[in-house]
């Protein structure tokens, strides 16, 4: 899913966190930001421009105004017009300070905008990267429920009607969270982090075949919530099938790629008295063992097993040879 941000844009929504105003005519705001980062012009003030950077944001802090600051009016202008001459998104100011002669002429003409902001550079840094990071960070939908259980993200996916709002509702009852029901909006952060959420719109209603939209929040209180978790395993839900291969020691593990990263995918079959809940609840906890303490059991007993047959194999051996 693609995103479309413009410096306008950009301004509008951190306008109170930056505490923003725009310097000058409003010109440039309807450029597009194409870069997740932001930086500073460093030595492209120096006229050094090899290796410049000019596709992100362009930050100028203190160290930067007050060497613009040092130079002669004819040095600025030169350093400046060779800066404005790139097509960069936008320039900030921050630390709310003045910008030095013809830097706002200049930037009019190229139809950057500049806007100033009354934090420091590094406070400015840390508040806008995450900002970017998460605006451009890839995007895509998935059909299904998200819920946190024992603190692990379960997503629970299967075809119309198998029963994966009915699940999850279930695990809420008994004290989980539910973040996001029927669509779920899914970003990569990094190489190997995906982040859950659900629509705006929607806020926490479920549907449930048979009842209607419920409230969840409003049934079972805030704390049966969350905005947003960590996708850390699949579960699939499937009608069961006499016929179907199934695995039952848990030693091939399945995966599933989602925007490039690899989950963990199990796959549970049902049938009537399953308690799949519980199975819900076994699959967190395992997931728990096997991610976050190095301990997989399927692993474990399949090596405690071949250490016994060879065991048995050694004093068969013994015996065999034992001439006396």
């Amino acid at each position: 899913m693609s995103k479309r941000l413009t410096v306008g844009g950009l301004v509008e929504r951190l306008a109170d966190t930056l505490q923003l105003e725009v310097l000058g005519p409003a010109a440039g705001l309807n450029r597009e930001i194409s870069s997740p980062e932001a930086s500073s012009p460093g030595l492209v003030l120096a006229g050094y421009i090899n290796r410049f950077p000019y596709q992100r944001i362009q930050v100028l802090g203190e160290t930067e105004i007050t060497y613009l600051q040092s130079l002669d009016a004819q040095q600025r202008a030169t350093h400046l017009e060779q800066f404005f001459a790139f097509p960069i998104p936008c320039a900030f100011i921050t630390k709310g300070l003045e910008p030095p002669e013809p830097l706002l002429r200049l930037a009019e003409a190229a139809g950057v905008a500049v806007v100033r902001s009354q934090l420091k550079t590094a406070e400015f840094y840390r508040l806008i990267k995450p900002f970017l990071a998460e605006e451009f960070a890839p995007t895509t939908t998935m059909h299904g429920s998200l819920a946190d259980v024992y603190g692990v993200g379960l997503f629970f996916t299967g075809k119309s009607g198998i029963g994966k709002s009915e699940c999850v509702l279930d695990l809420v009852e008994r004290g989980h969270r539910l973040v996001a029901d029927d669509l779920v909006f899914v970003s990569r952060r990094g190489t190997e982090v995906l982040i859950g959420r659900g629509h705006e719109a929607q806020r926490h209603f479920m549907e449930i075949r048979g009842v209607g939209l419920i409230d969840v929040p409003g049934i079972f209180g805030i704390h049966a919530v969350r905005q947003q978790k960590r996708l850390e395993v699949v579960v699939v839900l499937e009608e069961w099938d006499a016929n179907a291969t199934v695995d039952r020691t848990g030693l091939d593990v399945s995966t599933m790629d989602i925007l490039g990263v690899e989950v963990p995918r199990i796959t549970v079959h049902l049938n009537p008295g399953k308690n799949i809940t519980v199975i819900a609840e076994v699959i967190a906890m395992n997931h728990l063992l096997r991610y976050y303490r190095g301990y997989d059991a399927a692993t474990a007993f399949n090596e405690q097993l071949i250490g016994r047959m060879r065991r048995k194999s050694d004093v068969r051996r013994y015996l065999q040879e034992d001439d006396e």
